[in-house]
């Protein structure tokens, strides 16, 4: 499995692109006169960038309007026509703020003047008409094209809106407003903007966010519903933006039942296609969300006691456009997780595995590109290597054996068709940086390694490592097969055993020391080749005694005795072990 990239990073969408109910605006009404909507824009585009006394004056006007509208909802609180044209007044001067969205500059100047309270209360303004203005502003002032070229200015207008409770305003304030409303509906994809537009200046929001306020509340509930919508794609978007890096939010929606409605939302394309590109868009979000929320080892327990594996597995087999992203949400779920991977061979999910594994993909327009084969191959891949990994011995370990044998080894046959492909691709790659060093470009060694991963060199370990558990399963028809493959293709078994010893010396500490130990110690269990040893270093806690090398002329039987004798009746624990096999 692959680091999570949570979510694509395409551009971001803005609501001229996308409207609530998912279609382009470009066929809402064709008898708008374009042209003179063009004139409009030229003319407001035309408006001079406002210096720091146009600013002053700005906010002192701006602060006289709020003062006049306080104080008539406080004298006329039951007659509106009384304090209806202050608020047109104001709902004036917070248009006019938009202006400052082309001076970013001057945004610490206007946080100087202590303006920033003072819009930000206006979020739980009676009327909702005033909240939806302080949305639109704020989306303006902290939208993406502004701070391209003026980070700092734009940091500074960020850390005073958390500072003033932004986000805790935002979200109360995105509760009470109506999706069926249009300009309601707008505002809501405007405070979705917001919120992401302050993350990306200020990545600690994501979890902020999620700690100071119930937006993962309101995310669960829009993403739940069944129809289709703009504001339900931004939904999906923003959920997989607060879950692609931040562990703290994935176990807080995890306990929040999180996993449950994701399997929920996605359970709804298991035999339908999406209708339209955002929707597809949004199907693809709530995997990403899936797959992120698929780290934490509790929340793998959740999806295997929510029948996820099982779900997934009726998606693949309905061929739709789902496919491929449930193999991924497998892949994620099985990863370093046993139970998972028992509940997928005990549930018949072999079957469908390997036929993807065999190539046999469903044909439509989403995977017609050669990428996206490509994709769901090292996913599986990888579904197949944590198989390995997590069913070590018993009858689900000989059912997953048994499938590389069926079909006079079709499936090793396959193996080493794979093997080939992605091992010729990481010797061009590793060809090509060797002459940047000979044209005097120079990179370290981790640079060379994340390069060739980046070419296909992580998939072919997985491939190695499946190759490995398959040699140690002493099985003879596998081990002539892959014998017979290896000759054909002018290699040897010490190929192999150097793809997986370059696995094993670069497996890093991200999940502790002594998870890297233990998957070193798995890879160093199936990397060597030789005949008739095995090779066993063993600690008393945490202290190595050596090495010892003894030859065996006895069955697997009495090897595992032999293991079971020193690791439980001498009371030590194996560190590593090596079956050494010819």
């Amino acid at each position: 499995m692959e680091v999570v990239d949570g979510r694509n990073s395409n551009t971001k969408r803005k609501r001229d692109d996308v409207v609530p109910n998912g279609n382009s605006n470009s066929n809402s009404n064709n008898d708008i006169d374009l042209s003179l909507l063009e004139a409009v824009e030229k003319s407001q585009n035309a408006v001079e960038a406002p210096d720091l006394r146009t600013l002053k004056k700005l906010v002192l006007s701006f602060e006289r309007r709020l003062k006049d509208n306080i104080g008539a909802r406080l004298k006329y609180p039951d007659q509106p026509d009384r304090f209806a044209d202050s608020e047109v007044e104001l709902h004036e001067d917070l248009q006019k703020l938009k202006v400052l969205a082309g001076a970013p500059d001057l945004y610490p100047d206007l946080v100087s003047l202590n303006t920033v309270p003072s819009i930000l209360n206006l979020l739980g303004h009676d009327n909702t008409d005033i909240a939806i203005d302080v949305v639109q502003l704020l989306q303006e002032l902290t939208d993406d094209e502004v701070f391209d070229e003026n980070d700092e200015a734009v940091g500074v207008l960020v850390d005073a809106l958390v500072d003033n409770n932004v986000l805790e305003l935002l979200v109360q304030n995105l509760q009470r407003l109506n999706d069926s409303d249009p300009d309601e509906s707008a505002a809501v994809y405007g405070t979705l903007a917001t919120i992401e537009n302050l993350i990306e200046v200020k990545p600690a929001v994501a979890e902020l966010v999620c700690e100071r306020t119930k937006l993962f509340k309101w995310l669960m509930g829009k993403i739940k519903v069944r129809e289709f919508d703009g504001n339900k794609q931004y939904a999906s978007e923003i959920l997989a933006i607060l879950l692609q890096s931040s562990v703290a939010n994935q176990k807080k929606l995890g306990q929040m039942n999180g996993v449950d409605v994701l399997l929920q939302a996605v359970a709804m394309y298991k035999s339908k296609d999406p209708k339209s590109s955002d929707e597809a868009e949004m199907l693809e979000n709530l995997f990403d969300c899936l797959c992120c929320l698929l780290m934490p080892l509790e929340n793998k327990e959740r999806f295997v006691k929510a029948e996820g594996v099982e779900l997934m597995i009726i998606i693949i087999k309905q061929k739709k456009s789902a496919y491929g992203s449930a193999i991924r949400a497998l892949d994620f779920a099985m990863t370093k997780y046993p139970p998972a991977c028992e509940r997928f061979i005990d549930v018949l999910g072999l079957k469908t595995a390997f036929a993807a594994f065999m190539g046999k993909i469903p044909i439509n327009k989403k995977n017609k590109k050669e990428r996206y084969h490509e994709e769901l191959e090292e996913r599986v891949v990888s579904l197949i290597a944590s198989l390995f990994g997590g069913i070590l011995r018993g009858s689900r370990r000989e059912r997953l054996l048994s499938k590389f044998v069926e079909n006079e080894c079709e499936k090793i046959d396959r193996l080493m068709e794979l093997y080939m492909r992605y091992s010729d691709r990481v010797k061009a790659e590793t060809e090509r940086m060797d002459q940047l060093e000979l044209d005097d470009l120079e990179m370290d060694e981790e640079e060379k390694y994340n390069r060739k991963l980046e070419s296909g060199l992580y998939t072919l370990q997985l491939i190695a490592v499946i190759l490995g558990h398959l040699w140690c399963s002493e099985h003879p028809q596998m081990r002539a097969r892959i014998e017979l493959l290896l000759k054909q293709q002018k290699l040897t078994k010490k190929d192999v055993k150097d793809i997986l010893q370059e696995y094993h010396d670069n497996i890093g500490d991200v999940d502790g020391p002594e998870e890297m130990e233990r998957s070193q110690a798995k890879i160093q269990s199936i990397q060597h080749f030789e005949k008739g040893k095995v090779g066993l270093a063993l600690s008393p806690s945490k202290n190595h005694i050596g090495f010892c090398n003894m030859a065996f002329t006895s069955s697997w039987k009495s090897r595992l005795w032999f293991m079971q004798l020193l690791s439980g009746h001498l009371g030590l624990t194996p560190l590593l072990f090596m079956v050494f096999i010819g």
